[in-house]
């Protein structure tokens, strides 16, 4: 079957080895060293009084054997007995006081830097990957964290302590009974780890990779619910998230099953530690060489065995899964994205907005020959330059490389005189104003979006930015008005007013460079002449680069470059282009004018 929710980061061979997953979540731990001081520190001393809980099992069988006459010896065992236990839960207790703080800290780094690592990487790899695997990842790489931390520090730490405790006691007291609980719980450890990881880790990893992919086939669906329904295929779409599901639930079905065989197999192991250690005690205490109380000495020895050593099996499983959630955030944090600021790289200083491109080269990654060649171009400030051509000519990549979201191959660009690859993409960003052709809006307040290019304007400096761009009406008919929140990627507003909140943010942006990519090509004739003398205001003292599909926009534009392979093969005004003969702006005029 045809896996369409397939993305970049699964077709990858990407699985990090167990060491380098557990580095990754070992640095964690450290950042925090007095909280992690604390936890160990309890919980060593917890485990002083858990070794001490067989010692004190067995003086009470031995006082209570020795009949009535021995009373108050019976009740000091007893007091001691209970002591014991009671002093391992207050400060097992206290060490969670401890863990608490260090476990949550760390897990919202983790998040916090993964999401952080997301965003550094490239237009292209965003692109590549589907978003709602991408948020399963992060999300569920927390709670990998989590389970590996408790298993590694609060369970499989202590418990192989008390476990090497126990065994060293027996020895001393009993070398056969030692050497014995020593040989069947170094191989259930043993086993565990290696079936573990050889076993049942490659279905694991299946399986977390299809939970991802589920992810992004939710997501995917979900964000195209309009055109769901347009089509009326919600039968369609549901069958194929079953598809994606099923596979899950094979893989699961036969990860869980690996699991449960290797239970199967400890479960039989402790069958024999518990016959071994009870049947050699019977057997030392039938030669007098062993009391009735270490005969009560073993038998809880071994209840605690078994309990630490069931918890050994389920935490080495807890780990390797956690380790296997954890691996993508992991590996993330290995990757270096692909666009990086330099190490001295200053803030970007804008000033009129010139735009100079010198004997640029670029390809895309995929690309076996250069889109641009050697590609050269001044665009003075506060020039109003159009982009036409067809489909895949250069249009929008020109832009894309103004931006920064890709890095040239040779050659520099440079604007107000500063070459782009040296300083920041942020504050360089910050510069150029985008209005796109299909505006994504944040599932936040109308106020929110449009001062989200200027988070610190005032209210009224919102409102001035709405009105300028023709939606301060639209707006105010809303029931919560500016408080309206208007749906993941703006799905409750239409395209022209979708339109119109971008066209107000770049109002409110106030950048030096404006790029409209068709900004008004969703509004009706009416609004779109309105808002055609916002943006005129807009663009006086700014460079602005308009890509266009409909020419009768761009008419007024004091320069047309007509893209072709990436390369410019007219330039000039409307009315010198329309009229050369057989030029490709003429043939480009013709057929709009044919369809308008």
């Amino acid at each position: 079957m045809t896996d369409h929710y397939e993305d970049t980061e699964d077709q990858k061979d990407r699985v990090l080895k167990n060491s380098a997953v557990l580095a990754f979540i070992a640095r964690f731990w450290t950042r925090r060293p007095w909280l992690l001081a604390g936890t160990v520190s309890f919980v060593m001393l917890a485990i002083a009084f858990d070794l001490a809980t067989p010692w004190a099992a067995g003086k009470l069988v031995d006082a209570v054997t020795g009949g009535p006459s021995r009373l108050a010896l019976a009740w000091r065992a007893w007091a001691i007995f209970v002591g014991v236990y009671f002093a391992f839960s207050l400060i097992r207790n206290l060490a969670m006081r401890f863990w608490i703080p260090l476990a949550s800290g760390n897990m919202k780094e983790m998040t916090d830097e993964g999401f952080q690592k997301v965003q550094s990487f490239s237009a292209d790899w965003h692109a590549d990957t589907f978003s709602g695997a991408t948020v399963r990842r992060l999300s569920r790489a927390m709670w990998g964290y989590d389970a590996v931390s408790d298993a590694a520090l609060v369970f499989l730490g202590p418990a192989i302590v008390v476990l090497i405790g126990l065994c060293a006691i027996m020895a001393w007291r009993w070398p056969l009974v030692g050497a014995f609980a020593s040989v069947v719980v170094a191989l259930y450890i043993a086993s565990n780890i290696f079936l573990t990881n050889r076993f049942a880790r490659p279905l694991n990893l299946r399986s977390v990779a299809l939970d991802s992919r589920i992810g992004g086939a939710l997501s995917d669906s979900i964000a195209s619910n309009p055109t769901v329904k347009s089509f009326g295929a919600e039968a369609r779409e549901e069958a194929r998230i079953g598809q994606v599901t099923e596979l899950w639930r094979r893989a699961a079905n036969r990860t869980w099953n690996r699991f449960t065989d290797i239970w199967l197999f400890h479960s039989a192991l402790l069958v024999i530690l518990q016959a071994g250690l009870t049947g050699l005690l019977i057997r030392l205490w039938a030669k007098g060489q062993a009391t009735p109380g270490d005969v009560a000495f073993v038998i809880t020895s071994f209840m605690l065995m078994t309990g630490y050593l069931r918890n050994i099996g389920d935490n080495i499983r807890m780990t390797q899964k956690g380790m296997d959630d954890t691996e993508d955030v992991a590996r993330y944090a290995t990757m270096a994205p692909q666009v990086i600021d330099r190490a001295d790289a200053r803030a970007f200083r804008a000033d009129l907005g010139e735009i100079v491109f010198d004997r640029v080269v670029f390809r895309y990654k995929s690309a076996v020959t250069p889109l641009y060649d050697h590609f050269t171009l001044r665009i003075a400030p506060g020039e109003r330059v159009a982009l036409v051509g067809p489909t895949g000519a250069g249009k929008s990549t020109f832009v894309k490389l103004i931006q920064r979201l890709y890095d040239v191959d040779e050659g520099q660009i440079l604007v107000d005189g500063q070459d782009i690859a040296h300083v920041t993409q942020g504050s360089l960003r910050r510069a150029i104003a985008v209005v796109p052709q299909d505006p994504a809006l944040f599932h936040r307040t109308l106020s929110e979006n449009i001062a989200y290019a200027r988070p610190d304007a005032t209210q009224d400096e919102v409102e001035l930015a709405a009105k300028r761009a023709r939606a301060h009406d639209f707006i105010c008919k809303l029931p919560q008005g500016y408080k309206t929140l208007v749906g993941e990627r703006g799905v409750k507003l239409s395209g022209g007013e979708r339109q119109r909140v971008a066209i107000a943010r770049a109002f409110l942006a106030d950048a030096p460079i404006l790029v409209l990519d068709e900004a008004t090509s969703s509004l009706d004739v009416e609004t779109e002449r309105q808002v055609q003398a916002a943006m005129e205001e807009l663009m006086v003292g700014r460079t602005t680069i308009v890509i266009a599909h409909r020419l009768s926009t761009i008419r007024g534009a004091d320069r047309i470059l007509v893209f072709e392979d990436g390369r410019i093969v007219e330039e000039g005004k409307h009315a010198d282009l329309v009229k050369k003969p057989g030029g490709a702006y003429a043939r480009l005029h013709a057929v709009t004018e044919g369809w308008a």
